[in-house]
């Protein structure tokens, strides 16, 4: 039996790794995810028993204790929390998975410490690894948190020499991680250099813009991925590494779709400052603006007979329709679309939102059909033999002048080309502007109709309208 443990538990990680592997490409699709989900979780419990089964554990009640406590605190995050918020709580999860990572770091210091033992060049590379990576991640999540909950400023917040005090603490990190592999550790030194890692974290999220934390979330993702990976080298754990090397490599991969998706790079989202974090106010006024540019409004009936007339609908979902919770009015819309023979396309661009798949997250929660949801590039073409592109709650993403302006700040950016379609509707409590703060030229084109309003209140109008149709 002692002979077969080893070969089982190496046997057991091997169909872990195969099942993270099968989950994630499930992951790929809206209509697999959640068995991919499913089948990720069936993979981390055959990983977590195997661990347990293999290493010399010293006390399983306590062990079963704390997952008592987590499975209990997560069943009812998972019931509790709205789909709205759904970004917080992943930037949340990545922060705690960074935070684990760090104590284990952290545990594999003081064992050696306590046993007044010198740990290998190698281990405490691993150990810092896990402290920095870790650290960067739990604090830079929480402050991503903070700015997606509204308990900080969503817009960029910096201070004079800012970047070079940054490179200032990596240096020092760097450095006392050097003395600290070349000489006895010490404890002091040691919580100096976890401090360190604290504070970066926060300084590496603050001056970045709430509007680019679909893009922070999908990097701090990958780096509790990276920290999951480095844990796995300091308590020597092959499937650890394994599974920390994947989500460290699919969270990068996102990262680099969200900065094409935008037309920016990675350094320009972090580094750059960039944005207002929520719009400036401009009043709505029903003839034009103090530019004197002209915008045509429209009543629910008005719009309600635009849509309900119409063959074909493209639906444009934004953030407002995720701060409204008015996924479930629009899938209403759609049902009663299509009950007058209206074909009803979803365009999902895809920064739109809080965090990758904002909008699939919250349309799949209303029971939006899969085949309904298009991409960005799948639905452009089609829209100039689209009646009516119905935006709610967009700002950036269809902003047109990032085609044509070659001096705005979003000039580059693939847009959704609602300003294509036949007609347009935009749903919209004002005319402030986006993330990037610039106005949008498409409010004031020809073919634009503004409905303004909550996203909620207006679509549930427009349905209520399109009933006496």
């Amino acid at each position: 039996m002692s002979d077969f443990l080893p070969t089982g538990i190496q046997l057991s990680y091997l169909v872990a790794a195969s099942l993270f592997f099968i989950g994630l490409k499930r992951l790929g699709s809206p209509a697999t995810a959640r068995q991919g989900n499913l089948i990720a979780s069936i993979a981390m419990l055959v990983a977590v028993v195997a661990t347990l089964l293999d290493r010399q554990v010293l006390n399983y009640y306590m062990i079963l204790i704390g997952i008592v406590i987590g499975s209990v605190i997560g069943a009812i995050a998972a019931q509790r929390v709205a789909m709205t918020a759904m970004p917080q709580m992943v930037g949340l999860f990545n922060g705690l998975g960074g935070a684990a990572s760090a104590l284990v770091a952290m545990g594999e210091f003081w064992h050696y410490f306590s046993l007044s033992a010198e740990p290998g060049i190698g281990e405490t590379i691993t150990v810092l690894l896990g402290v920095l990576i870790g650290g960067v991640t739990f604090t830079g999540s929480l402050v991503a948190f903070g700015k997606l909950q509204g308990l900080i400023s969503g817009s960029p917040i910096t201070f004079p020499l800012q970047q070079p005090f940054n490179v200032t603490l990596l240096v020092a990190f760097l450095i006392g991680s050097g003395y600290l592999v070349a000489t006895n550790p010490t404890a002091s030194l040691f919580l100096g250099l976890v401090a360190l890692s604290l504070v970066l974290g926060i300084n590496f999220v603050i001056p970045i813009g709430g509007g680019d934390m679909p893009v922070v979330i999908s990097l701090l993702n990958s780096f509790s991925g990276l920290a999951a990976s480095a844990a796995g080298f300091v308590v020597m754990n092959n499937m650890l590494i394994i599974a920390g090397a994947l989500v460290g490599a699919s969270g990068l991969i996102l990262t680099v779709i969200m900065c094409k998706g935008m037309n920016r790079s990675l350094t320009n989202v972090l580094f750059a400052a960039f944005g207002t974090g929520e719009g400036g106010a401009t009043a709505a006024k029903g003839g034009g603006t103090d530019t004197e540019k002209v915008v045509r409004s429209i009543d629910p009936e008005e719009g309600a007979m635009m849509l309900g007339y119409a063959r074909s609908v493209a639906i444009v979902p934004g953030y407002g329709m995720a701060v409204a919770q008015a996924q479930h009015a629009v899938r209403e819309l759609t049902d009663q679309l299509e009950k007058l023979g209206v074909e009803v396309k979803y365009a999902i661009h895809p920064v739109a939102g809080r965090m990758p798949g904002h909008m699939n997250v919250l349309l799949a929660e209303a029971n939006v059909p899969y085949d309904q949801l298009y991409d960005m590039d799948d639905i452009n073409p089609q829209l100039e033999q689209t009646d009516v592109a119905l935006v709610i709650g967009a700002n950036d993403v269809v902003n047109p002048s990032a085609r044509t302006q070659q001096d705005s700040p979003i000039f580059g950016m693939p847009i959704i080309d609602v300003d294509r379609a036949k007609h347009t509707i935009v749903i919209k409590r004002s005319l402030s502007t986006g993330f990037a703060g610039v106005d949008n030229d498409l409010f004031y084109r020809d073919k634009t109709m503004m409905l303004f309003g909550s996203a909620k209140d207006m679509v549930s109008k427009l349905v209520a309208e399109m009933k006496q149709l």
